[in-house]
């Protein structure tokens, strides 16, 4: 059994789409971030910041949007959404969920707040360093980790989502707009973004 505790239209989000592409049979423990009062203290026995996402698999519970991603797909390979160890695409495709987490997802989190902070005292660096890195790999490659589509590129994809388009935190480049084009054309972005909304 396979429970997923989600808040539509956050963050969690792209762990719904990844379900999707997964096409697992999942259902769903609403976490109403947003009511008044907060998230019951009783949530953090799942996750222990109160936050979105977590998943609880056959009794393992999972937090964090990378890990998630990494047990999921583990977990159900015959989607092949993850290179399997061995494949060269492995440590890339690793290397950007950690860094969809440890990096993207502050440094936007910085810029929307309009946080001043000095670069050199932060993991995470500016958020300038990440667009580049993120503009020089899409310009020279479909996806993250190469020319198919995996995993990394729902993660990497809902923040640049959300930056782009949602936010509209930086003008849209054309390597990244080619790339946002891709995504939201596969059935799995679309029927999260309908379960979302409904």
């Amino acid at each position: 059994m396979l429970t997923f505790h989600h808040c539509p239209q956050t963050r969690s989000s792209s762990v719904r789409w990844l379900l999707e592409e997964l096409g697992v049979d999942y259902t769903v423990e609403r976490v109403d971030l947003r009511a008044e009062g907060g998230v019951p203290d009783t949530y953090r026995a799942v996750q222990p910041h109160k936050k979105v996402p977590a998943i609880v698999h056959d009794g393992v519970t999972v937090t964090e949007r990378s890990a998630i991603t990494i047990y999921l797909c583990d977990a159900f390979p015959k989607a092949g959404l993850a290179p399997a160890i061995g494949d060269p695409r492995r440590g890339p495709y690793l290397s950007w969920l950690a860094y969809s987490d440890a990096v993207m997802d502050p440094s936007i989190a910085a810029r929307f707040n309009k946080w001043q902070y000095d670069a050199r005292t932060v993991s995470f660096g500016t958020f300038e360093d990440m667009l580049a890195h993120v503009e020089r790999t899409l310009a020279a490659h479909d996806y993250v980790t190469g020319d198919t589509f995996t995993a990394a590129d729902v993660q990497v994809g809902s923040l640049l989502n959300w930056t782009v388009r949602v936010f509209k935190l930086v003008p849209e480049s054309p390597a990244i707009g080619a790339y946002l084009d891709r995504l939201q054309a596969r059935e799995a972005f679309q029927r999260a973004q309908a379960l979302d909304a409904a």
